[in-house]
């Protein structure tokens, strides 16, 4: 029997480490490969995203797709998993007879056993929020490249009024120091440069240590930062809630943190973020920025921005556009709420209609693009590090594609030895979605052993 997997992730980068997790169990279970073709497989699986309305279309707009290739081949399997398998459970079922099985993000590492059981007994649910049973089970990773997806902690207890992870993905729970560690170690001896912790909340993490103890996340990049072969160092997403002195310190101390930082502050005005329960004012944003920003004047930062929260005037919108202009930030991502079920903030008073939501997104986002377009320009003539991850999209046969140290992508013309290493990139060129270069020093640091 053939055993082909396709898989197709909607979301954050946890899902997309969900989704490499799910491969790594069902690789070692039932000896499956992924697949591109999804017509191919004989196991589909879904992996979704409910933080916006649109990522939960999608999921029954493709498997409304993937209902007939369930006819015409009997005995494949569909599997639908993620936030939005956690928040509608039978749900989904009763809505899309043709699949097989639901299972929530705490619970992928049960697939061979649902697995098993929609091939032998029947259609079958799993949502349940199992503290850390998730990454006791998991076996080793399986790196694909010299980056990787560490997910370090699993849901959120901020409970900010418009998110529906906390329900989908349950309270708080940090994994232990020694278990991330021992995963980064496998990641570094397979060749991965650099990695990047995950939680949807990451800088609240406190790892329980073999001492009883507990370690928070400047203590774990410390670790991480003394692992060989570990390079270079990322974290998202963050609350500035917990983003503490002794985590800023960090990027005074580790030259493996990379020279960037994602710091979602959603809006601009404090009235809005009262009532999105944030926890903090614009003023203790700011404060937290320019401390950050005396240790590594250069840091690149990005944000996220809700616009047309319940509410919110036109005075609070200009508020916005106020502390855009003011913070400077290198990269941005504006959404527009959308109200998620569940959450008191669809209940809130003042919703406003999709008019106004669509033009102030695109005055925040044609305020944002000019600062940065201009970090972009400022980087021509300058010598960037490039980890070097792999073929270039538009020239695979020719060149070479990589992350600067602030997170940004560049196209440059090498040999796929390269790849795996970290190469000293002069910037010629500003595109519309990246940057070019010509390596100046292809090996500057050795590809890991």
């Amino acid at each position: 029997m053939e055993n082909k997997l396709y898989i197709k992730s909607y979301g954050c980068q946890m899902n997309a480490y969900d989704a490499a997790r799910m491969a790594d169990v069902l690789r070692e279970s039932h000896g499956m490969a992924l697949t591109a073709d999804a017509e191919a497989a004989d196991v589909v699986l879904l992996n979704t995203c409910s933080v916006r309305a649109k990522a939960e279309q999608k999921v029954y707009s493709a498997l409304g797709r993937w209902r007939g290739w369930k006819q015409r081949r009997s005995g494949r399997i569909i599997g639908v998993g993620g936030c939005v398998a956690s928040q509608e459970g039978e749900a989904i079922l009763r809505r899309a007879p043709w699949v097989d099985i639901v299972f929530g993000p705490q619970t992928l590492h049960r697939l061979p056993t649902l697995l098993d059981h929609a091939r032998t007994v029947g259609r079958t649910v799993d949502i349940r929020f199992p503290a850390m049973e998730k990454f006791d089970a998991l076996p080793e990773p399986g790196a694909t490249g010299p980056t990787a997806f560490v997910s370090i902690m699993e849901g959120c207890s901020k409970y900010c009024s418009f998110c529906v992870v906390p329900y989908t993905r349950g309270e708080e729970r940090s994994r232990p120091l020694d278990g991330v560690l021992a995963e980064i170690l496998t990641l570094a001896r397979q060749g991965v440069r650099e990695v990047t912790l995950l939680g949807q909340n990451v800088n609240a993490w406190l790892g329980a240590t073999h001492d009883g103890q507990y370690a928070d996340l400047a203590t774990l990049i410390e670790y991480i930062a003394a692992v060989p072969g570990i390079d270079r160092i990322r974290y998202t997403t963050s609350h500035p809630i917990n983003f503490s002195d002794r985590l800023i310190q960090t990027y005074a101390r580790i030259p493996e943190l990379a020279n960037h930082l994602h710091l979602p502050v959603q809006s601009g005005a404090d009235r809005i973020l009262s009532l999105m329960k944030r926890g903090y004012t614009v003023a203790e944003y700011k404060s937290r920025i320019h401390r950050l920003r005396r240790l590594r004047p250069d840091i690149a930062l990005s944000t996220d921005f809700i616009v047309g929260f319940p509410g919110e005037t036109d005075a609070d919108f200009q508020a916005t556009l106020r502390l855009a202009e003011a913070l400077d930030f290198d990269q941005f991502f504006c959404f527009m709420y959308s109200p998620r079920p569940g959450t008191p903030a669809a209940t809130l008073p003042g919703q406003l209609p999709e008019w106004v939501k669509k033009q102030r997104l695109h005055a925040l986002q044609e305020g944002l693009e000019k600062p940065a377009r201009a970090h972009a320009r400022a980087m021509v003539g300058s010598l960037q590090t490039v980890l070097v991850e792999g073929p270039a999209v538009r020239d695979p046969e020719q060149e070479l594609c990589g992350r600067t140290s602030g997170n940004r992508m560049v196209n440059f013309p090498g040999a796929r030895s390269w790849i795996g290493a970290f190469v000293s990139v002069r910037i010629t060129t500003v595109m519309r979605n990246c940057l070019r270069g010509q390596a100046v020093a292809p090996q500057q640091l050795a590809v890991a052993s």
